[in-house]
């Protein structure tokens, strides 16, 4: 889906936002999920939801190198409960509620998963891991479960989209510090997890309506440090999943949730929000296709700067060739990747160079694994090696004209690299990989899970585990897709 729409736009369908006046956003929503869930989405919705289920588990199995995974699913055990749902890598089956956690803390851990674009948002890892533990736990089939995914992906860019401000150039939750990822992927989630427990257009509506009053994230993490970030998409899924059971039970949410008054988009934007970005072409232009991979393990933002890095190591250009270096940007884009630059430029932890514009040209141009820079680019150890670090004390990051006019639609870089001889060099990288115009092989989409299991997963099982997701729609239910992930093999053995 590609929407611009005017300034100050007034809301389709229900422009009062109040009862009785046309069907509101919430039941429009929630008329087109049924409508998905009945009748079908289209053959390429289908593989590309595959696509994405597949990246997310292969996330999933990855993330356990980390600290905070083991802290996640530890918090998630001792909570008990009832087994009905299966987190990634741990035996002890949970409840849905906190599998839908687990898993999703473990999808966005890792900074490695989709993205849509404009509205710089991150769907996959809420609204997956949300349908997969409702779906295993009311025992549905892979085909509904596969149109509960795609139907949640689509309403949390559509909601996503609703909060871009195309004269602004850039999403209004981000503008107000707002994590979109968490906020609108909690309400995606919510409608996945109601196609997936077999709720009604009223029941989708409810759950929409009750979600709208758990739905949260800021993101200040990105600037100055700390991991909570690395919960919210745990905490988005969880939401969906609490809110559709609790339909279930018997509550209720505000039909005008979103428009209304006193709803999301006035709680959230103050009431500026742009609804034909929901509606429009609701249930025949699907978004969920174009939503962006991603090829390195890092901030979006960051992506064109690794490559930008890569072609002047590609150039001949070593490390210690390099006096200065000027990355450009899209102005938005500077205070997640390029402020404070002290501390981008000394990022102490793996987790901080994710998000350090420097540090990704220093990647780029010291060269990875993986698709360009993979996991193990992104350590502590390599945070603070000297010669990183010396590399990095070069590199400013500033707004530039240009990226500004593509931006948010790429996150495009313009790097000048002046060498120690004096020779000025440029390279322009204004496409992401991964999106419609330079999107990943299958055969690197392969790659990229095979990199995220390898050592946790063997290659037998990994490859049963790809072929299984990728036929998802095929499925009775999800038992022999997700029990194998449920155990890991030391080392990635045969044995």
């Amino acid at each position: 889906m590609s929407y611009s729409p005017a300034a100050n736009a007034r809301p389709a369908g229900n422009p009062t936002g109040e009862p009785g006046a046309g069907p509101t956003l919430a039941q429009q929503l929630a008329a087109f999920a049924v409508d998905a869930a009945t009748n079908g989405v289209p053959a390429d919705v289908v593989a590309s939801v595959g696509q994405r289920t597949l990246d997310v588990l292969g996330l999933c199995v990855a993330a356990h190198r980390l600290p905070t995974s083991a802290a996640a699913i530890g918090h998630v055990l001792d909570q008990g409960g009832h087994p009905q749902a299966t987190v990634v890598g741990e035996p002890t089956r949970v409840s849905a509620i906190q599998a839908a956690f687990a898993n999703g803390v473990l999808a966005h851990s890792l900074d490695y998963d989709d993205t849509h674009l404009p509205s710089v948002l991150h769907p996959s890892a809420s609204v997956v891991p949300a349908a997969l533990a409702a779906a295993e736990h009311a025992g549905a089939s892979g085909e509904l479960t596969v149109r509960a995914i795609a139907v949640g992906l689509e309403v949390a860019v559509r909601l996503g989209m609703a909060g871009y401000d195309a004269e602004l150039g850039n999403s209004v939750f981000f503008e107000h510090g707002q994590h979109a990822t968490s906020i609108t992927g909690a309400m995606g989630s919510a409608v996945a997890a109601a196609i997936a427990y077999g709720l009604d257009e009223a029941g989708i509506a409810d759950a929409l309506g009750i979600t709208a009053s758990l739905a949260s994230g800021i993101i200040e993490a990105n600037r100055t440090g700390g991991t909570v970030k690395r919960l919210h998409c745990g905490y988005a899924a969880q939401a969906g999943v609490t809110a559709a059971q609790l339909v279930r039970r018997g509550f209720t949410g505000p039909p005008t949730v979103l428009e209304g008054r006193f709803g999301f988009f006035q709680a959230w934007l103050h009431g500026q929000f742009f609804p034909e970005a929901i509606t429009e072409g609701l249930g025949t232009e699907w978004s969920v296709p174009g939503i962006f991979f991603k090829p390195y393990p890092a901030n979006h933002f960051t992506h064109t700067t690794v490559d930008a890095g890569r072609a002047f190591r590609e150039r001949g250009v070593r490390p210690e060739d390099v006096a200065s270096v000027v990355v450009g940007v899209a102005g938005s884009t500077v205070r997640t990747i390029g402020e404070p630059i002290e501390v981008k430029r000394t990022p102490v932890t793996g987790y901080q160079a994710q998000f350090s514009g420097p540090y990704a040209f220093a990647a780029g141009l010291f060269g990875g694994g993986g698709l360009g820079t993979g996991l193990d680019d992104y350590t502590d150890a390599l945070a603070q090696d000297p010669a990183r670090r010396d590399l990095m004390a070069k590199v400013d990051v500033v707004a530039d004209e240009r990226c500004n006019k593509i931006y948010p639609f790429q996150f495009p870089a313009v790097v000048t690299l002046t060498t120690t001889s004096g020779e000025v060099l440029i390279e322009e990288v204004l496409a992401n990989r991964g999106g419609p115009a330079n999107p990943l092989s299958d055969a690197e989409l392969a790659r990229k899970f095979s990199d995220n299991v390898a050592g946790r997963l063997a290659p037998a099982i990994a490859e049963s585990v790809s072929s299984e997701v990728l036929s998802l729609h095929t499925a009775t239910d999800l038992v022999s897709v997700l029990t194998p992930l449920s155990t890991f093999t030391p080392q990635g053995d045969s044995e």
